[in-house]
């Protein structure tokens, strides 16, 4: 009853959508934090997408979104923006027809040189954002909520922090360039557009935690969502750079794990603050075994030296 009553608050905002006379609602799957709608009105189709509650504890703004997700609609990466319905924070957009593309289909070479182009365009064309996205400053402030809200840890959280400060003191070495990032790479949030005759355009979704940040966060948060393999994060990079240089390995390799301990606080988080009936606390346990094996791996130690190393100079030919 409640979200019939915001979802007809918030068409009511909406100029195009209160004046239409034929108009059709239908909820739609796939979100957690927040829950979408399609409108048909007058012979197109929109999604609204109604802000959760409590989400601000998360870290998330929903101005930011709005901006980042306009850019990327300006660039041909996500779904255009219709309208921005405020002082609460609702985004609409253009109804993509498309469908999801599986994880094992996504993960093939012609699908991951797409999906590297959308990222690197939002890299290089985005705008600059209003909000920070560090992974490990938002682990702390996940981390000071979860306290608040006496969210379970595990038992072995003080080894956990020391491994995320390990790989922290060594990419510090070599401090990134803030860009402005997507920062939520999961399967979900890839569409691709069904164009009657034509290969429709990979739409990238959600961009609730754009922020500047690291395009290495960028690069693992797909990488481990789609869990790709060493030969294909290597076809991934020189997808992306031109080149597959041992720093550029490393700095992926050690943000992947630190993009994994993100994902265990989110949920860790939701489990404290959250009303929906999700399995949080199995979707943490889940992302902390997985950070685990990756801080774990008998190549973490070379990836920490590798990190900061300075790329070897040319050396000049000798005149004859």
């Amino acid at each position: 009853m409640m979200t019939t009553l915001a979802i007809d608050k918030a068409i009511a905002k909406v100029p195009f959508l209160a004046e239409s006379k034929n108009l059709k609602k239908i909820p739609l799957s796939g979100g957690i934090t927040n829950l979408n709608f399609k409108i048909e009105a007058d012979g197109r189709a929109y999604v609204i997408r109604l802000a959760g509650d409590n989400t601000e504890l998360l870290g998330i703004k929903r101005d930011v979104e709005h901006a980042a997700n306009k850019a990327a609609g300006e660039l041909g990466i996500a779904p255009e923006i219709m309208y921005f319905i405020e002082p609460e924070g609702y985004i609409v957009t253009r109804f993509i027809n498309g469908k999801t593309v599986p994880p094992d289909v996504i993960k093939q070479p012609d699908y991951l040189a797409r999906v590297v182009k959308k990222i690197r365009l939002f890299h290089r064309r985005g705008p600059e954002l209003k909000n920070e996205f560090n992974v490990f400053r938002r682990v702390e402030m996940l981390t000071k909520v979860s306290k608040r809200h006496n969210c379970k840890f595990p038992s072995d959280w003080d080894w956990i922090m020391q491994k995320m400060n390990e790989a922290r003191k060594a990419l510090e070495k070599d401090p990134y360039l803030p860009t402005p990032c997507h920062d939520d790479l999961l399967n979900l949030n890839w569409l691709e557009e069904d164009v009657p005759g034509e290969i429709g355009e990979l739409r990238l979704l959600d961009w609730e935690y754009a922020g500047m940040g690291d395009i290495f966060f960028d690069l693992a948060n797909f990488c481990h969502h789609h869990r790709l393999n060493d030969e294909q994060v290597r076809f991934f990079l020189n997808e992306y750079f031109g080149e597959v240089t041992p720093k550029h390995y490393a700095r992926l390799r050690l943000m992947w794990p630190m993009s994994e301990l993100h994902e265990a606080m989110w949920g860790t988080t939701q489990t404290g603050i959250s009303k929906l009936e999700e399995d949080f606390q199995g979707y943490a346990d889940l992302w902390f075994a997985r950070f685990r094996q990756h801080v774990t791996d008998f190549r973490w130690e070379q990836w920490l030296k590798d990190v900061a190393g300075k790329p070897a100079r040319k050396k000049r030919k000798a005149r004859k």
